[in-house]
């Protein structure tokens, strides 16, 4: 393999100048540059793209911009409102008055009583948000749950899209990491206020997420909630001519863990029973309960997967963890359900294009890319191709490919 650059365009990094890519920063985005470069070779006038594992949004967005059809799912309520609400069309009128509203609201923050504030059980609150950020937050949520009632549904999505990124910019949060960690608190200056801080990132991300609007929505997608291992329950058989995604990795990287904190505040999780509920009915999902779940999950003797070393690999993993022996297992097993529905929806001659990174456990490499492609052709695919895109930022041996098939 010839040396692949870290090639940050093609990570979410790369969509923080992209319009409504950027909204949020996001783990389960990928770039809109791999995206538009797939579409650009491959997309023809009349068809009809999937992406099973919406995520961010990203391959619906950029389909949305060039007038494709698109379908999407995901099994996340969240990553489906943040979509739809990014590949919605929105009239001049209600950029003003989002603009206008926002405004406003900023403006009676320190006037809200302490007694009407709500904030959100996540765990170890104190970590995320210092006290007085926390309740500055929690005076700005009041008031946009306050206009619930009184503004359309659009401009209250577009506020609560910004009080998501002022949530987590005031935080603790640090992505310097591939997946999310804390960083020390910051220190304000000698003559700061909390809140004048707050107010200019408020002001900062209402102007972005305007400007972002202006470039236009041609055909709105399709996003639902819905599983991707059960496709042809919601989608009919030979619909999909064209299929780009990318879907979680066989890393341990629990998605939700960095969605919580907008989940919690917007209402999607309780608490953290419900998170590791529904990292469990996700692919990969480890959070929380889920782990344990997955200790008792039986690998099946018929699991389908035709890779050649499949069972080998397992048996290397689980010399050193039964746990994420099953966990390796379970992830492909759930993958083989998911191809063999893609295989019902897609019509002939449709061409698909799986993002997916290789793994490593305990130095056991899981070629997850292998693996994918040997199911795709199980499943009735052909014309098989694996494709380099990029190393990736952690161990020297982890790199990002797509992996490509066509239906017959």
């Amino acid at each position: 393999m010839p040396p692949l650059g870290l090639a940050f365009h093609l990570t979410q990094r790369g969509n923080a100048q992209h319009t409504r890519y950027g909204w949020l920063r996001l783990t389960p985005a990928y770039s809109v540059h791999t995206v538009t470069d797939l579409l650009n070779r491959y997309a023809l006038a009349d068809d009809v793209v999937l992406d099973p594992f919406c995520g961010s949004g990203t391959a619906a967005v950029a389909c949305a911009e060039r007038g494709l059809a698109c379908i999407s799912t995901d099994i996340n309520l969240f990553l489906v409102w943040l979509a739809q609400a990014k590949t919605r069309i929105y009239s001049p009128a209600e950029v003003d008055q989002f603009r206008q509203i926002a405004a406003e609201i900023i403006q009676h923050v320190e006037t809200i009583p302490r007694d009407v504030i709500w904030l959100p059980e996540i765990h170890q609150r104190e970590k995320w948000w210092d006290a007085e950020v926390l309740q500055l937050l929690g005076a700005l949520w009041y008031q946009i749950q306050q206009l619930r009632q009184q503004i359309s549904e659009s401009i209250h999505d577009l506020l609560k899209i910004a009080f998501c990124r002022v949530v987590i910019l005031h935080s603790h949060a640090s992505f310097s990491h591939q997946s999310m960690s804390f960083k020390p608190a910051r220190q304000p200056g000698l003559f700061a206020r909390t809140l004048d801080d707050l107010g200019l990132t408020w002001q900062a991300s209402v102007n972005d997420i305007a400007r972002s609007l202006q470039t236009p929505i041609i055909v709105p997608p399709a996003i639902y909630l819905h599983d991707a291992r059960q496709l042809s329950a919601l989608i009919p058989r030979n619909a999909i001519s064209l299929v780009i995604t990318s879907p979680p990795y066989p890393n341990r990287m629990s998605y939700i863990r960095e969605l919580r904190p907008y989940m919690y505040w917007l209402g999607y999780l309780n608490n953290g029973r419900d998170a590791g509920e529904l990292d469990w009915q996700a692919i990969g999902g480890t959070w929380g309960i889920a782990t344990s779940y997955i200790g008792r999950w039986p690998i099946p003797d018929d699991h389908g997967v035709v890779y050649p070393h499949f069972a080998e690999l397992i048996q290397q993993i689980s010399q050193h963890s039964d746990l994420l022996a099953r966990y390796v297992a379970k992830y492909f097993v759930d993958m083989r359900q998911h191809i063999a529905e893609l295989y019902h929806v897609t019509r002939p001659h449709a061409r698909v294009f799986y993002i997916v990174g290789n793994s490593t456990f305990y130095d056991v490499l899981v070629p997850t890319e292998q693996i994918l492609a040997s199911m795709l052709q199980a499943a009735g695919f052909s014309q098989i191709d694996i494709t380099p895109l990029r190393k990736r930022t952690s161990k020297k041996e982890l790199y990002e490919y797509i992996v490509s098939a066509q239906k017959a």
